[in-house]
């Protein structure tokens, strides 16, 4: 088979003989599946562990790696870009923003230079 037809095989772009007529069974349908939004509603749900506070200082922007792993656990985050150069700190915010944008998530200015960020499922009042 040439690559040309591989490729429109691959894309489903081949020859009719591929289909089946025949509806699909029940049999046919994967029982884990469910909808990317159950899922992340499932990945965000208190797990009976008590919630952690973690402080991250990062030195260098590739220390964003390990922000947003707790947060993806969904741990809270104080993260103190203070001993970052101003270019590297506004990179590591922005990247933090959008962190907690793609997980509806919150980020807050708690202090000069520190952020506090948060999982949907904890609330932040202020007094």
């Amino acid at each position: 088979m040439g690559a040309v037809r591989k490729v429109a095989t691959y894309l489903g772009l081949g020859g009719a003989e591929q289909y089946s007529e025949e509806p699909y069974g029940e049999e046919e349908y994967d029982d884990d599946w469910m909808p990317a939004s159950e899922r992340a509603a499932k990945r965000w749900q208190p797990t009976g562990e008590p919630s952690r506070i973690v402080m991250v200082r990062p030195r260098k922007y590739d220390d964003a790696l390990t922000v947003g792993r707790h947060f993806r656990d969904g741990h809270t985050i104080v993260m103190d870009v203070a001993t970052m150069s101003t270019m590297e700190a506004t990179r590591m915010v922005d990247f933090a923003a959008g962190l907690a944008y793609g997980c509806e998530g919150r980020i807050e200015r708690i202090a000069d230079k520190v952020f506090l960020l948060t999982p949907s499922n904890v609330e932040v009042t202020t007094a």
